[in-house]
């Protein structure tokens, strides 16, 4: 154990540990939060991409092949 690992007398192991867990747990609640910011976003990505996809397949002018292919290919963008 160096100095710098060695607790001062005021502070004793269980203080020490519980400030390591509180840390922790901030992390992991910031983790959490962009998680839930990035499940958002893929979610509104996602729904952009049906909507994009439900237009496709209204297209008139193109065989139906081609136009399921091209709504196949978009919906494939989804993540």
């Amino acid at each position: 154990m160096t100095e710098f690992n060695k607790p001062t007398q005021e502070e004793d192991w269980d203080a020490r540990a519980e400030k390591q867990l509180a840390s922790i747990k901030r992390d992991m609640k910031i983790i959490v939060e962009a998680a839930a910011v990035r499940a958002a976003y893929f979610e509104a990505r996602n729904a952009a991409i049906e909507e994009v996809a439900q237009h496709i397949e209204k297209l008139q002018g193109f065989g139906k092949d081609t136009v399921d292919s091209l709504a196949i290919y978009i919906r494939e963008m989804k993540k």
